[in-house]
């Protein structure tokens, strides 16, 4: 019966409290929608359009959002643990915290968002774009920040970087000071420059800072 009833509900208008669960919703242009509360986990939203929706508190784990749009949305507390969401637009993302634990978002554009008291431990974060986003108390702990861009970021009170990879991780400007889990071996691996505030006990590696990405 369980199955049945969350096959009706994939032909459903998009509303709070809805179980999309396991449904396919590819390509679709739905902005605006009010999503608060929905059950959305393991549903394909490949490409399609969730701009400034409201999914606050919405379950979107194991869901896919390849190429998704959820640029501007409301997402505080929301799940998006074990998401795919490679190259997706979470720009201006309001999603306080939120949580993206183990999730694949390579390259996904996280400009602007507001992730403070968000839950990325063990996320897949290379070449992730978090300029200017707000970055405060966020969990990164076993996170794969390879390549990732935080220039810009607010990085007020304590985040954590416990074993997070660091290669080429962007960190030029910012205030580290209270960051708990760096270590230097992870500098050494990072771009940072002499304006990057560092906790007590470590410093910055005779390489920074470092040369320009070349564009792939």
């Amino acid at each position: 019966m369980a199955g049945k009833a969350t096959a009706a509900q994939c032909g459903s208008m998009a509303k709070p409290g809805l179980d999309w669960s396991e449904c396919t919703k590819r390509s679709i242009i739905i902005p605006g929608s009010n999503l608060e509360g929905a059950n959305l986990s393991g549903a394909d939203f490949t490409g399609t359009d969730l701009s400034s929706a409201n999914v606050g508190s919405a379950n979107f784990e194991k869901a896919t959002l390849i190429r998704a749009s959820l640029a501007g949305a409301t997402a505080a507390k929301a799940n998006f643990n074990r998401i795919e969401a490679y190259r997706s637009n979470f720009s201006k993302l309001s999603a306080a915290n939120a949580t993206f634990g183990s999730s694949e978002l390579q390259r996904a554009n996280f400009t602007e968002a507001d992730l403070s008291s968000a839950n990325l431990a063990k996320a897949e974060l290379g070449r992730t774009n978090f300029q200017k986003a707000n970055l405060s108390g966020v969990n990164f702990s076993l996170a794969n920040l390879s390549r990732a861009d935080l220039t810009g970021a607010i990085t007020q009170g304590v985040l954590n970087f416990d074993k997070a990879f660091m290669f080429r991780t962007r960190i030029e400007g910012l205030d580290l000071s209270l960051a708990k889990g760096l270590q230097q071996a992870q500098l050494d691996l990072a771009c940072g420059d002499g304006s990057t505030k560092l906790p007590e006990g470590l410093a910055a590696p005779a390489n920074w800072p470092c040369p320009p990405d070349l564009p792939d």
